[in-house]
């Protein structure tokens, strides 16, 4: 009797802890931003031809503000500061995005010669740069022109689509940087993602707001685009 009693003891906490668990995931969704709520920034889009005769997607737009006072203090600390852009590519109403662009800027302040140090990695490989002020970290760093998004045959054609961009600045988890590192060396236009790729995940996890995961992070939404 004293064993049922123990049995039926451990079974109810463990509903208990199964009830608990999927009522915080429950009110994790419903406190996730929805698509149509995450704040909208413009972006310009624009459709290049490669010599394979195939259509790329590109995408121009900023993330200036990312840098704010203590990001700039920081900078000119002569630490090292990263600074990295998860560009998804979505369709309107899908919880999983389709394709993904990454972009890392690297930032340390050359105490010496009085210069910013940038190593920037992105669609098309790594390369160095520099800059003599912030102003020119920021121009470097914090926007994008002509960022490879997707192949067109990735996408459907008459559905619109939206990029979900993340920003951080000192991401925490080395993991991330590194596969983010690793995601860059694909070749151009080769940005589709799967479930099975270390950067997927849908929507709702993406988007959730996580506190303390880096300095300062930025999430926003651009306007549609129809193929």
């Amino acid at each position: 009797m004293k064993t049922r009693l123990l049995a039926r003891l451990a079974m109810a906490l463990v509903v208990l802890g199964v009830l608990a668990t999927c009522g915080r995931d429950a009110r994790a969704a419903d406190d996730a931003p929805k698509q149509e709520e995450l704040p909208r920034r413009q972006a310009n889009f624009t459709w290049q031809k490669t010599d394979k005769g195939n259509s790329l997607l590109l995408a121009s737009f900023s993330y200036r503000d990312v840098i704010d006072k203590g990001v700039a203090d920081k900078l000119a600390s002569g630490l090292t500061t990263v600074i990295a852009l998860r560009a998804y590519l979505l369709r309107e109403g899908d919880a999983n995005p389709v394709a993904l662009a990454v972009r890392t800027c690297r930032v340390a302040y050359d105490l010496w010669d009085e210069v910013y140090r940038l190593k920037i990695s992105g669609p098309g490989g790594e390369r160095d740069s520099a800059a003599f002020n912030l102003e020119g970290v920021v121009r470097q760093c914090a926007e994008v022109r002509d960022f490879v998004l997707a192949d067109r045959a990735m996408l459907a054609r008459a559905q619109p689509y939206f990029i979900g961009a993340i920003v951080e600045v000192n991401p925490v988890s080395p993991q991330m940087l590194e596969q983010m590192r690793r995601w860059v060396s694909r070749p151009a236009g080769s940005t589709g993602i799967g479930p099975g790729d270390a950067l997927f995940g849908s929507f709702v996890g993406l988007f959730l707001r996580q506190i303390g995961t880096a300095d300062r992070t930025l999430r926003f939404r651009t306007q549609s685009i129809i193929p």
